[in-house]
């Protein structure tokens, strides 16, 4: 048997994978296969994907919201040798959990 600091230390190191989460589904729905599981999990990535390459914004209740922010072009410094650069535009990525989120992961410890 693990003692509690051994199995802290694994829940750490756990990197959930798409696969676990069809797993999960297809274990807590019950009644269907697990392709008909991995086509729902499948089904709402790509709705999410395409959502997020329009621009558009994910607000998911309870959870957080995912949106794509715009950062403008802007001059850089390469560390090793002081030089300046240009760092080109790009769309990035952020998300912002929500309170409920965040109470429940510190209410873990």
């Amino acid at each position: 048997m693990q003692s509690n600091d051994e199995l802290e230390v694994m829940r750490k190191d756990f990197k959930m994978t798409k696969a676990d989460i069809i797993e999960q589904v297809y274990e807590k729905l019950g009644g269907i296969s697990k392709k008909e599981s991995a086509s729902i999990v499948e089904t709402i990535f790509e709705t999410m994907k395409t959502t997020l390459e329009k621009g558009e914004k994910i607000k998911i209740s309870g959870f957080g919201n995912f949106v794509v922010r715009e950062k403008k072009e802007r001059t850089g410094r390469n560390p090793q040798t002081s030089a300046e650069i240009q760092i080109a535009a790009r769309r990035v990525l952020t998300f912002k959990p929500s309170q409920v989120l965040k109470n429940a992961i510190n209410s873990e410890g």
